[in-house]
């Protein structure tokens, strides 16, 4: 058995399907099938049952499974401790990021650290910060919005105000009626958007809300003239230029969602994560 089979369990349980494992890790389903096959076979023991919907591990899948997580983070903690005692930076950097700085931010701050560090692995998560909160001690550094994180490090990156768009005016004199598109989010953003609607319910009236999956989904339907979108400053851009918008506020004070950069203090021992940390810190986030 190699670590690479025992991490193909661990993505095959996460995905759960063969096919989005396959799609995930860019190799073909039937190589993904022989090689759960090999494994089976090596361990004597069926470790999935297939159903129509999803792959769901047997008692004896779990025991798998478990030993599996065992063995991949045995062998992390030996790289990393490995590259602590190296001159040249190196072994496994471990982040989990909000979905709007891996796509706003993180490209460009990725690859200035790989030209400087080029033997750092990068293993990168993303998704919406309530999902990254609740395994946050899978990894070395996590990037989220909203709260801090309990029972870590949380240095703030910076406060994104929040703005409402639309294709057409926002009136002084009367209500404005029109659909609001919101996007896949953690609730504590939903919760700012509610209570700022709260506060100008004589002004602004939502006729419906429409939920989209991602933030470009929903831009690209408010520049359609399909209803109103509140959108954060950081992916704004040119639309401040091109679309009328208001900033949300309430009483005078603006609304935000802030960014933080959360790490167990230990982490910062490790060379590659200290590199990381320092890199994002010094990065202007919002001019």
């Amino acid at each position: 058995m190699k670590i690479e089979d025992y991490e193909l369990l661990l993505k095959l349980n996460e995905v759960g399907t063969i096919r989005g494992t396959a799609k995930t890790i860019l190799i073909s389903q039937p190589a993904v099938t022989q090689r759960l096959k090999y494994i089976e076979d090596y361990f004597g023991e069926e470790i999935f049952i297939r159903t129509p919907k999803r792959l769901i591990p047997t008692p004896s899948g779990e025991i798998i499974l478990n030993y599996a997580k065992k063995i991949i983070d045995v062998e992390k903690s030996l790289f990393n401790h490995l590259a602590m005692n190296q001159d040249e930076i190196q072994g496994t950097l471990s982040i989990a990021c909000s979905s709007l700085i891996s796509q706003r931010f993180l490209p460009v701050i990725l690859g200035e650290y790989t030209e400087k560090f080029p033997k750092v692995t990068i293993d990168l998560v993303t998704g919406i910060s309530e999902d990254i909160r609740r395994d946050h001690k899978n990894y070395h550094v996590c990037i989220i919005r909203g709260e801090k994180l309990k029972e870590t490090k949380c240095i703030h990156l910076f406060a994104d105000p929040l703005y409402i768009f639309d294709t057409e005016p926002f009136p002084n004199d009367r209500v404005k009626e029109r659909p609001l598109i919101s996007f896949n989010s953690d609730d504590s953003m939903h919760e700012l958007v509610d209570q700022w609607l709260y506060h100008h319910q004589d002004h602004i009236k939502p006729l419906k809300m429409l939920t989209v999956d991602q933030i470009e989904t929903c831009k690209q339907f408010m520049k359609q003239g399909i209803g109103m979108a509140v959108l954060p400053k950081s992916v704004s851009g040119s639309m401040m230029d091109e679309y009328p918008h208001l900033p949300l506020e309430v009483n005078g004070v603006p609304v935000t969602r802030d960014t933080w950069i959360c790490f167990q203090e230990v982490a910062r021992r490790l060379p590659q994560v200290d590199k990381f940390i320092d890199i994002m810190l010094a990065k202007t986030f919002l001019t």
